[in-house]
């Protein structure tokens, strides 16, 4: 058995830099990939438009914390009775093989900071799912193909309440 960890570098992010995607609508900042962590984690900040979201969604593999920094969410949770909306400061926590998902039921871009842990391959399907819909919106089906791969269900639109 290899118990040899490669190095991670320590590394500084300046503010607006990191690599950008365009996943569904919303833009993706990286402030750290898994690649640069050795897989412990990603960190991106998102920016959401008035009336955009995440469908509600499961994670095999990684969970996920988000923490509000401007905008209105309205957050959905697998077992909550009614979603829930989250301002500026509110924190909301995806837990694998937890249903969740998000929408920006405000006026004006919503920003969000989200960490995934460990970073099991999501940096790689956010970036097939920009390349998917960088020519239009694609088709659900290679969508949900998609996240498949990486361990992530994606909720047909029928069903998106928690």
């Amino acid at each position: 058995m290899d118990t040899e960890v490669a190095a991670i570098e320590p590394f500084v992010r300046a503010p607006a830099a990191g690599s950008t995607l365009n996943v569904l609508g919303i833009t993706h900042t990286y402030k750290a990939t898994g690649a640069e962590t050795g897989g412990s984690f990603s960190l991106w900040e998102d920016v959401i438009p008035p009336g955009a979201g995440v469908p509600l969604h499961t994670h095999a593999n990684e969970d996920e914390a988000f923490y509000v920094l401007s905008g209105q969410l309205l957050v959905a949770f697998a077992g909550e009775p009614a979603p829930r909306c989250i301002g500026p400061g509110g924190f909301f926590f995806g837990a694998r093989h937890r249903r969740h998902g998000y929408f920006n039921v405000g006026d004006r871009p919503a920003r969000v900071l989200v960490l995934c842990a460990p970073s099991c391959g999501l940096d790689q399907m956010f970036a097939e799912l920009d390349g998917a819909t960088a020519a239009g919106t694609a088709e659900i089906g290679k969508l949900t193909a998609i996240a498949a791969k990486y361990g992530v269900v994606i909720e047909p639109a029928v069903n998106q309440k928690a």
